[in-house]
């Protein structure tokens, strides 16, 4: 499979018409832009053309024809009027025809067909069948609730979110065409075959990842999730689009699932795609659900990203989003997340670096419960360091060595560092003044979890000091959970007596 041609872009006409004299056609900056980011990403000149002369009253051109069978991968810049227009189904036609005589359409489980959006389109059945499947590049945002092009022409922002987009897209061409490139050897002409696993993924080497599909809200987060993924060599599914039937989309999941060691779910405002089905739930719900079983049947971790403060107007997914905070089935194998996007990559990092080294882990030191020093770990909001003062100098005083979080540093090492003070732990205390309810229901859900955290005796004593500002939620759990530490008019050696005698004792909760 020698191509004298890297890529053919076809669009309509009327998608590279500028806005005015002076400024270039869309097409023509996404054909330069992408030509200059391919090169870098290949070491060498990106060989790229399109039809420039021609209209579309023009006869199909012969050239065009000619050149199909010399060129690797096509480009389709689809938009409403692209799929209106005869002239660019002929082309993908005609470039679906040759590829057939040069290695067939699909690189292992490449496709060699692109789908850029540059704006929505009603459906994807509209689409030619080629390019129903093939996963898309979304090149427009929304606001106000009209669709509006990646264009740097509306102002900076538009710019950064294009570049990037088209950085994606060349990375992930520069992939295929290096596959392509590697043909000749005797070893990889049999991986190269329709329907052959792809030798890039080298599944035996990294984890994959099953990247969940998310609202359109996250969706930004998600495409830099991925590009950061398969930047340091990791598979990433689902590669194609799944089924909108809701069967058959739990069938894909299901499948894929299989195939991964981590799962990552981003959880926002809006519910996202709403599956036909019986159970009109939505992608994003159902997705969690079969992670969940698989969980219980297979080795497989799964980062759930909730950011702090993600509420819905959509009483569905606000009951998703609280019932994530709450229970703890739906958290079944995950770890939850509710900081911000570098806090989720560095989980996610922690996680693929246990994949990959899962004999490197190093032994957490467990503390004897028969010793007289028992340690207590004292969860709280990085504001309430100063106001744990009174409280930490009384346990410290009673003979307890007192932990409390790692506050600065790498999220991911911080976060490993929390958990280490989790599982070697004597006690647990949860210092409940500035975290906001969030925060505690994050914490609560980090504690139900605690069995796969310790690998030593199970805790001597939890329990939770409410310290102010007084809040309603603090005034409901007072009235459902009598046992708690009130310490909202201030600490008190009395209020706190019971769980130093619990632990003294040697166990039990307060």
């Amino acid at each position: 499979m020698n191509f004298d041609k890297d890529l053919f872009i076809s669009y309509a006409h009327l998608d590279n018409k500028p806005l005015n004299p002076e400024q270039e056609g869309w097409v023509t900056r996404f054909h330069r832009t992408l030509e200059a980011l391919l090169s870098m990403r290949m070491g060498g000149e990106a060989r790229i053309w399109r039809d420039k002369k021609l209209s579309g009253n023009d006869v199909f051109a012969k050239e065009i024809l000619e050149q199909f069978p010399h060129t690797a991968l096509l480009v389709s810049v689809v938009s409403p009027r692209y799929l209106d227009s005869q002239w660019c189904k002929d082309e993908l036609g005609a470039f679906c025809q040759a590829a057939e005589q040069s290695g067939g359409l699909e690189i292992g489980n490449k496709s060699r067909i692109f789908k850029i959006l540059k704006l929505p389109i009603d459906s994807e059945a509209n689409l030619p069948v080629p390019m129903q499947h093939v996963l898309g590049y979304e090149f427009y945002t929304f606001e106000d609730e009209a669709p509006l092009e990646l264009d740097p022409d509306y102002g900076e922002k538009f710019g950064q979110d294009y570049n990037r987009k088209v950085s994606k897209l060349a990375w992930d061409v520069s992939q295929i065409i290096k596959q392509i490139q590697r043909a000749d050897s005797p070893d990889e002409k049999d991986a190269l075959a329709p329907g052959a696993d792809s030798p890039v993924a080298d599944e035996s080497v990294k984890p994959t990842v099953y990247l969940a599909q998310c609202s359109y809200d996250l969706r930004e987060s998600r495409e830099k999730i991925e590009s950061e993924l398969k930047a340091h060599g990791y598979p990433v599914l689902p590669e194609q689009t799944l089924p909108n039937d809701e069967a058959l989309y739990q069938q894909a999941v299901s499948q894929l699932l299989d195939r991964c060691q981590l799962a990552i779910h981003l959880i926002g405002n809006t519910s996202g795609v709403v599956l036909d089905g019986p159970s009109a739930k939505s992608a994003v719900m159902l997705q969690n659900e079969i992670a969940v079983e698989k969980c219980r049947l297979q080795p497989l971790q799964r980062c759930i990203w909730l950011p702090a403060g993600t509420r819905s107007e959509q009483p569905a997914q606000q009951a998703f989003i609280d019932a994530l905070h709450r229970d703890g089935n739906l958290q079944t194998g995950a770890d939850l997340i509710t900081g911000d996007l570098e806090t989720l990559k560095g989980a996610m990092h922690t996680a693929l670096k246990r994949l990959e080294s899962p004999d490197t882990e190093p032994d957490t030191p467990q503390n004897d419960s028969a010793t007289d020093e028992k340690t207590i770990y004292l969860i709280c909001d990085q504001r309430d360091r100063k106001a744990t003062l009174p409280l930490r100098k009384f346990l410290r005083a009673q003979g307890f060595e007192v932990n409390i979080p790692a506050f600065e540093g790498d999220a991911a090492e911080v976060r490993t560092a929390n958990q280490k003070l989790l599982a070697s732990c004597d006690a647990v205390l949860v210092f409940y003044g500035l975290g906001d309810e969030a925060w505690k229901r994050t914490v609560d859900s980090d504690l139900k979890k605690i069995g796969g955290y310790r690998t030593g005796p199970a805790l001597l004593a939890s329990s939770t000091v409410l310290s102010e500002p007084s809040t309603s939620d603090k005034e409901e759990l007072l009235e459902l959970e009598p046992n708690l530490i009130n310490a909202l008019a201030g600490f008190s050696e009395q209020e706190i007596t019971p769980f130093v005698s619990a632990l003294k004792n040697g166990g039990g909760d307060t």
